[in-house]
């Protein structure tokens, strides 16, 4: 017989389960890693793959590792980097196939990404300051917070130890259990074994347990006599208060709305998280310490940038993006258009608009406009349909995006925003937008497909009754620009440790410097800025947050399902506001904690405590 099925579980099945195995590795990449050992390994990775046909891609590659091993090893000379540059732009010229043309590039692109990284193998014969393994759930915690520290006190059922450790870096434990993107997670070394440890998940088990108030903060310094502005009760400025007040300062925050919170009470919906559940954070936060709060208090109207420069000894401006975009365009401010950002703070004031059997069309696809898409389907709408340019415009978390699904939302791509129509029958609103079909095309240097019209389709109108536009927030940064705070294209200008350049005792941090971002990036923000502001008050206090992580047990590696917070049944929950999240049970978490590998203490080049330097 001349043709024969290919036998299953032959040798390149079982190399697929392999590869499967080994690819959790790349993904699982320790952060800071020296990049030219990265590159190496990518490099040889691709030699292996070389067919052996073409002489370029046989022997170049080759060629190329063996010269870039010289310099991580640090026995090159400069005119290494010109040899290794000619020699992959010539197998990238010449190669027969992709293996050959993609590696080389790749190590093209790397002499250009990291420059000084060469530099400082063939000069010095090591890498750049600082470049080291570090702990990685600590590290990529905008934070820093004690993520080992803090599960292997859930291990143990102590979860008033496990919130006094987060809140040594984190005063909204509860609020960030519940919405955190924990980037913490996403390259925790449990990824090369099975999956990554549910670190957000153990969180919200920890004060599902115990609420933030009942566990009593640190006691604060001795009184020091200063007297601190923070202008914006939103997460950063929370956090800067909390750790002020800690120090023995004392702090008054200014909030233009009437309670605190800032976008995690009229920015996140009810859904997502109980704000009773966010009050537990903001009740044990102002039991911290002396904190004075000024609601229902707008800079500029109510007080000055002038009279908060007389009557303090520092200022932090912690404001958030609350104000919703709208694009520059004809009928773009008729009433059934709505900013995003504007819709969600209308419905926590219980201002919602009638969504009653109404078609719903919104541009957008980060967590904001996911949040006004769900929002939309428990105000009744009869349909919510988000349009998007392309797929990488959907930058919202993938369980957002599948819990929006699944009640519902109907997503389309590959269509833009040409225009909108205006409602003839009833003036000052719109029946209809216009969207023009895209094709995809190249990547650009990021990493992202660019896109471009259509010729052969049609525009595309889609008529509907609301039109809400997830094009993002900005900060009202006008009151502070006028009294001479150094702003640009909307953004106040301040440094990494929070200064303000020019503005003496005038500290900034989160949305406004940064544009909208996360709620744990924004408390990262404040507390830099606390710490930054005591330093330049002229002390440099410690916090003792009075709980220590367990010495960790030997972690036999065994591959262990990851334990998941399941949902309400989507039939269920669309059609209210009740938090959506199920808890995790005491044997679930018990399970989920036992598989940290206890980086902090085991991880190879790592400090113990795994603390990142200021």
């Amino acid at each position: 017989m001349s043709r024969r099925l290919t036998a299953r579980g032959n040798m390149n099945d079982r190399m697929d389960i392999a590869l499967n195995k080994f690819r959790s590795r790349m993904t699982s990449y320790p952060p800071g890693m020296c990049p030219l050992v990265m590159y190496r390994s990518i490099l040889q990775m691709s030699m292996n793959q070389s067919c052996g046909k073409c002489i370029p891609c046989r022997d170049g590659l080759g060629q190329a590792e063996k010269i870039l091993k010289t310099i991580i090893d640090g026995d090159a000379q400069m005119d290494a980097l010109d040899k290794l540059r000619d020699m992959c732009t010539m197998i990238s010229r010449t190669a027969d196939c992709a293996v050959g043309v993609v590696a080389a590039n790749t190590i093209i692109d790397s002499l250009d990404e990291f420059p000084d990284e060469y530099e400082s193998h063939i000069k010095t014969k090591r890498c750049i300051e600082n470049v080291n393994q570090t702990v990685p759930c600590i590290t990529l915690c905008p934070a820093h917070v004690d993520v080992p520290g803090y599960v292997a006190l859930i291990k143990e059922g102590d979860y008033a130890g496990a919130i006094n450790i987060i809140r040594d870096r984190n005063p909204l434990p509860t609020a960030c259990a519940m919405v955190c993107e924990h980037p913490c997670e996403r390259k925790c070394r449990r990824s090369i074994i099975d999956h990554p440890i549910n670190i957000r998940g153990l969180k919200k088990f920890a004060v599902d347990q115990i609420t933030a108030d009942q566990v009593k903060t640190p006691e604060p310094n001795v009184a020091t006599g200063k007297k601190i502005a923070v202008v914006g009760g939103g997460p950063s400025g929370l956090t800067a208060a909390y750790f002020l007040c800690l120090m023995g300062h004392t702090v008054e925050i200014f909030d233009e709305h009437e309670k605190l919170g800032g976008m995690l009470r009229y920015g996140i919906p009810e859904y997502r998280l109980p704000k009773v559940r966010l009050d537990e954070d903001i009740k044990a936060i102002l039991n911290a310490g002396d904190i004075t709060v000024h609601t229902n208090t707008k800079i500029g109207e109510d007080i000055t940038v002038e009279q908060l420069d007389e009557q303090f000894d520092a200022v932090y401006l912690g404001l958030g993006a609350q104000i919703g975009n709208r694009i520059p365009v004809d009928n773009a401010d008729c009433e059934n258009v709505i900013p995003a950002a504007d819709f969600l703070q209308a419905v926590a004031r219980g201002e919602a608009p009638d969504f009653k059997d109404k078609t719903i069309a919104l541009i957008g696809g980060g967590n904001v406009a996911m949040d006004a898409a769900r929002t939309a389907v428990r105000l009744g709408a009869d349909s919510v349909n988000v349009f998007t340019r392309k797929r990488d415009d959907y930058t919202a978390l993938d369980s957002e995006i599948e819990s929006a699904m699944q009640e519902g939302i109907r997503f389309t791509t590959l269509l833009s925003f040409l225009h909108l129509e205006p409602d003839k029958e009833h003036p000052g609103k719109i029946s209809a937008v216009w969207l023009q079909p895209e094709i995809v095309g190249e990547y650009d240097w990021s990493g992202f497909v660019k896109t471009e019209h259509s010729v052969t389709k049609y525009p595309y109108r889609f008529k509907c009754d609301y039109l809400i536009l997830g094009v993002g927030q900005r900060c009202d940064v006008k009151p502070f620009e006028e009294a001479g705070v150094p702003t640009e294209r909307g953004r106040i200008l301040a440094d990494t440790a929070c200064m303000i350049e020019g503005k003496d005792k005038f500290f900034s941090g989160g949305d406004c410097v940064t544009g909208p971002s996360t709620a744990i990036n924004a408390i990262a923000a404040g507390q830099v800025a606390a710490y930054n502001i005591d330093e330049f008050l002229g002390y440099h206090h410690k916090i003792d947050c009075d709980s220590k992580a367990p010495t960790p047990m030997p972690n036999k590696c065994i591959p262990t399902g990851r334990a998941e917070i399941e949902e309400r049944p989507a039939y269920e929950r669309k059609n209210d506001f009740i938090h959506v999240e199920e808890q995790m049970t005491p044997e679930e978490a018990e399970r989920e904690s036992s598989r940290c590998l206890r980086c902090d203490f085991y991880g190879s080049g790592c400090m113990v405590g795994g603390r990142a330097p200021w």
